[in-house]
């Protein structure tokens, strides 16, 4: 107690030992990240991989297989399992929770290095994704105007995307639904033909004559210069000029046999916002980053964008992640607040003295504010686990003060003794309870920091949170509130200086304390009684329990969902447009609906050149605030669910937004997976087992992640004829990959930037079979 002693005889001394961790605390409080969540940093790695044209049979055995068997000699792994699709291998490598996440990504980065040789040609480098929920989407940006689409995607890019992108906490932005700039050079089969040309002839032309190399140095007297052959073509229309052979002493130019087009790549995918096309940025946030913060910096800069646009480009906010948390965050801190002042309203009503209630009180905000020093040193953020922790804790670090200031009180009121004597023996007298009360309290909560699993790192926080405020309210109950009392508590006191009623004489204390004795008296008299009873109460959690539903994260009303759609297979781009539409106009029928994003196909060309699926899109619906409408998120995503069922040719699902969801199951519930050698007994047995579980009341969206081929046109190869003709079949299908395929063969220069310059055969003879 001697700390307790000196703070009563240097109350200067015992204010700055409060007031540093609080100015600390202040400090660190501006400097805290607003989230909804913790950052959940599970070891969790995605390898992406892609072989533009392969079939999934060839990619499964030639890239799936070999990258498989390397991830699994790495060390902790938990489960392992992949997709493989046309064209693309997702293997995804979830670790045993106590693997470092960083650890984990470099050793699958080690293992991939690895095989990188052994990968069949025309495969791009393994894309190496970590896990991490706090490097999520913050913002969609929608943008459109009247005027050509390449235009557009070019004043996005270069006057939007790439200003954005510098901007402090801003970690990534995608540009989805653009038409990027190319030359398309298109081959007339026929007359490549006619001069006896093969379009390996044309590639090769254009790969040697449209190039510039460095030459070495050449001396000249004192100077040293960098010699440089400049051969690119400096002008689209450059490209019909370029000679691609010599037939009988006369020159064959590209325009002979073809054409080149300054135009765009194809599409393989499309954005449309509210039935308008549109090109939209996906912006993410960097890890640890005040969310609400970086969404304001972005909006405040794209304000001052705007000013310098042309007139009829439009920016729309479709979703902003800052502006649920930062109502979610309000709403806990109005709690907070609240919950401070029912706290001190309490004591005042029991103990009718305003200086009682401001000495006790001041336990709130020292300690919670301290808290904010403790969260900033450890990377917390201010999300929904933290905040609840603090909410939790505001009747907790009250106690010890008014504990503390009680016995003090009583000894002033009974004894008669001055506010410093009474101070000092009060708290010596009941230190030891306020000790071993605190710790107790400490023990309860420390060990929701350590528990293990998802759940354990998703409660850490708030465990250490609310574990901390606990020790600062006992740190202030020993310092400041003896400092405080022994300074202005004072006993009331009536005329010619006699003490006044003492705080028990007040009716409401009166008649609290004989009910408490009149219920304290009847259990006494009735032990077996309150036995039962206690064992009763006891008893009914396991039937309570057992009723009540149990949910990972709960469910909140974010005014949107995501409505997610496959079409049959083989379907084109053309055709998904149509459907999507026709969905679109059905859920704008409903008077909730604010906005409705449509994402189809591959609309960031990560999938490879040219080859993205596009039977796959989403359809993000935005609501309108939940104060302005009558119904519930969930009752508009069972109206949507409605809507989806009159087109039974579509897999189609309806879901929460979950930007951190891992793995690769969609965010569903439940999961089940098959297992076997035969692909097609699987295929039978997932289909009769889809039809019994969606007879199952309560389930919704089952669906299987089987990916259906794609029609096919096969082409079989006379091996003798290509003999004759000395045509491996490697130049038939290389022939065939860049005539109906198309490939990017060079590039195009122009001031700082490249664009492809694709090679193809004409429309009219890649649709001829």
């Amino acid at each position: 107690m001697n700390l307790t002693d000196l703070c009563i005889r240097r109350p200067v001394f015992a204010t700055m030992l409060t007031m540093l961790p609080i100015v600390l605390g202040i400090a660190s409080y501006t400097r805290l990240g607003v989230d909804l969540y913790p950052n959940l940093e599970l070891p969790y790695v995605t390898v992406s991989t892609t072989l533009a044209g392969a079939s999934p049979e060839e990619v499964e055995t030639q890239i799936t297989r070999p990258l498989e068997e390397v991830l699994n000699t790495c060390s902790s792994v938990d489960e392992l399992r992949s997709t493989t699709s046309e064209g693309m291998s997702r293997i995804f490598v979830r670790f045993r929770l106590e693997k470092n996440p960083d650890a984990a990504a470099a050793e699958v980065r080690d293992k991939v290095g690895q095989v990188l040789r052994q990968l069949p040609p025309g495969t791009d480098p393994p894309i190496i994704d970590k896990f991490d929920s706090d490097s999520v989407p913050i913002l969609t940006l929608a943008i459109g105007g009247k005027r050509d689409f390449r235009e557009l995607t070019e004043i996005v890019r270069r006057r939007i995307k790439e200003v954005i992108e510098t901007l402090p906490g801003v970690g990534a932005v995608s540009l989805n639904g653009g038409r990027r700039r190319a030359i398309q050079i298109t081959i007339d089969t026929d007359k490549l033909q006619a001069y006896e040309l093969s379009v390996e002839d044309v590639r090769r032309s254009l790969a040697a004559q449209n190039l510039e190399m460095p030459g070495g140095r050449v001396d000249a007297g004192a100077r040293e210069l960098v010699l440089r052959t400049m051969g690119r073509i400096e002008d689209p229309s450059r490209f019909s000029e370029l000679i691609v052979a010599t037939r009988n002493g006369y020159p064959v130019r590209l325009g002979d046999i073809g054409r080149a087009a300054d135009m765009i790549e194809e599409p393989r995918g499309l954005v449309r916002l509210d039935g308008t096309f549109a090109v939209s940025l996906v912006i993410q946030k960097q890890s640890g980053v005040n969310t609400v913060a970086v969404a304001e910096t972005v909006k405040t800069r794209l304000a001052d964008l705007a000013r310098g646009l042309p007139e009829d480009i439009e920016i729309q906010v479709v979703r902003d992640q800052a502006r649920f948390i930062r109502r979610s965050i309000n709403e806990v801190e109005g709690h907070l607040l609240l919950a401070a002042l029912l706290v001190s309203g309490t004591i005042l009503l029991f103990i009718h003295d305003w200086r009682t209630t401001l000495i006790a009180s001041v336990a709130i905000p020292a300690s919670v504010v301290t808290t904010f020093l403790f969260m900033n040193m450890l990377g917390f953020t201010l999300n929904n686990i933290t905040m609840l922790a603090l909410v939790l804790s505001i009747g907790i670090v009250i106690d010890d003060a008014v504990v503390v200031h009680e016995n003090i009180f009583r000894h002033m009121e009974e004894s008669g003794l001055d506010a410093v004597e009474a101070s000092r023996r009060g708290t010596r007298e009941i230190a030891l309870a306020v000790l071993a009360t605190s710790l107790s309290l400490v023990v309860i909560f420390l060990p929701v920091a350590f528990m293990e699993g998802r759940i354990g790192r998703l409660f850490h926080s708030f465990g250490l949170t609310i574990a901390f405020a606990i020790l600062v309210s006992l740190f202030v109950s020993f310092t400041l509130t003896p400092m405080l009392c022994s300074r202005f508590l004072k006993l009331h006191r009536g005329a010619g200086g006699a003490l006044a009623a003492s705080s028990k004489s007040h009716l409401f204390y009166r008649v609290a304390d004989r009910v408490y004795a009149a219920l304290l008296g009847w259990s006494l008299r009735h032990r077996g009684v309150v036995l039962l009873l206690a064992a009763a109460v006891t008893a009914s959690t396991v039937p309570l329990y057992r009723r009540t539903s149990l949910d990972y994260m709960p469910r909140d009303d974010q005014s949107e969902f995501d409505v997610l759609v496959i079409t049959p297979p083989g379907a084109t781009l053309a055709r998904a447009d149509e459907l999507f539409r026709e969905i679109e106009a059905r859920l704008r029928t409903l008077p909730e609906v604010v906005h409705l994003l449509t994402t189809i196909g591959d609309t960031t060309g990560r999938s490879g050149r040219g080859q993205g699926d596009v039977t796959r899109g989403s359809i993000y619906v935005r609501l309108s605030d939940l104060e302005q409408r009558a119904t519930t998120q969930f009752d508009v995503m069972r109206r949507a669910r409605l809507i989806l069922d009159d087109y039974p040719d579509l897999r189609s699902s309806v879901s929460d937004v979950n930007p951190a969801s891992s793995g690769n199951s969609g965010g569903s519930t439940l999961d089940f997976h098959l297992l076997g050698p035969d692909l097609a007994r699987l295929h039978e047995y997932s289909d009769k087992l889809l039809l019994r579980l969606r007879a199952v009341p309560g389930l919704v969206d089952v669906d299987t992640t089987l990916v259906m081929r794609k029609p096919e046109l096969r082409v079989l190869v006379n091996r003798a004829r290509a003999a004759d003709l000395n045509i491996p079949v490697r130049t038939v299908a290389s022939a065939l990959q860049l005539l109906v395929g198309g490939a990017p063969i060079s590039t195009y220069k122009e001031e700082d930037e490249q664009y492809d310059v694709w090679l193809r055969a004409e429309a009219a003879n890649r649709g001829s079979e």
